[in-house]
């Protein structure tokens, strides 16, 4: 799967002292770690050693995260600014399904592109969710 990336910014002040904490976040790592997209709040906590639970988190959390330089499917996913991370990953897991189920297409069924066969490619993807739990 291709690279898929996003530049995340938050500053803010807090007694009197000026915060500005980036990183760069790799949304394929995300996805396939937790199978959703986690807080990005919490991810630059994290990456900066910010304890989630202080005042200077809380301060931070209400500030509006800015988004930029969204790499691979990201994209398609950034607006004027406004990032849509539950779009996203829904896409992301669809297309990775779609990717995962392909070759058996090929293999099984001589179907070198399911979607040209869009009721069999909804049939096995549904398949596919009922037996992963989704």
């Amino acid at each position: 799967m291709q690279k898929n990336s996003i530049d995340a910014c938050v500053e803010f002040s807090f007694k009197g002292e000026d915060y500005r904490y980036t990183a760069s976040i790799d949304l394929n790592q995300l996805l396939l770690q937790h199978g959703s997209l986690p807080s990005f709040h919490v991810i630059l906590a994290k990456l900066h050693k910010l304890d989630t639970y202080s005042y200077l988190y809380e301060v931070m959390e209400a500030t509006e995260i800015e988004f930029s330089n969204p790499a691979g499917f990201a994209a398609n996913y950034l607006f004027d600014g406004e990032f849509d991370p539950p779009a996203l990953a829904a896409d992301w897991h669809a297309a990775r399904v779609s990717m995962l189920l392909q070759p058996i297409a090929t293999r099984e069924l001589g179907i070198d592109d399911l979607n040209e066969h869009p009721e069999l490619k909804r049939a096995l993807m549904a398949a596919y969710s009922l037996g992963s739990g989704a």
